[in-house]
């Protein structure tokens, strides 16, 4: 059984940073796309990057959030710089096919964590 367990999530002020983790078991993280998500409160869960093949971002990271894998550790890490308190929601890693097709559609994916909080205050 394939499981995803988040951890770095906190709270911080605005310009700070934050590194997330996703540790994977189950299934080397190489047989997977792996995704990032965030669900703000009353907002639908939106894409923040794929790694896969390539890596894809979404138009708001503007270059503050990076997406690195660890295979040795079966981990995933979303390192996140200059942090904005619109950046705050739950964030959520994912593991799906490594085909690309529809990266960004939270459908798509197999196996979620279960979420670590991120605040940025202001």
């Amino acid at each position: 059984q394939v499981q995803l367990v988040e951890s770095g999530g906190g709270l911080v002020q605005a310009g700070g940073s934050l590194r997330l983790s996703c540790a994977v078991s189950g299934r080397p993280i190489s047989s997977y796309g792996m995704g990032w998500f965030r669900q703000a409160p009353g907002k639908e869960r939106e894409f923040v990057v794929y790694s896969g093949r390539n890596t894809y971002y979404a138009d708001f990271v503007e270059g503050r959030f990076a997406i690195s894998r660890d295979n040795a550790k079966n981990t995933v890490y979303l390192q996140m710089n200059s942090l904005k308190p619109e950046d705050t929601a739950v964030y959520y890693c994912a593991a799906g096919p490594k085909y690309e097709a529809s990266y960004y559609q939270a459908n798509r994916y197999d196996y979620w964590g279960q979420g670590t909080q991120v605040t940025v205050s202001s």
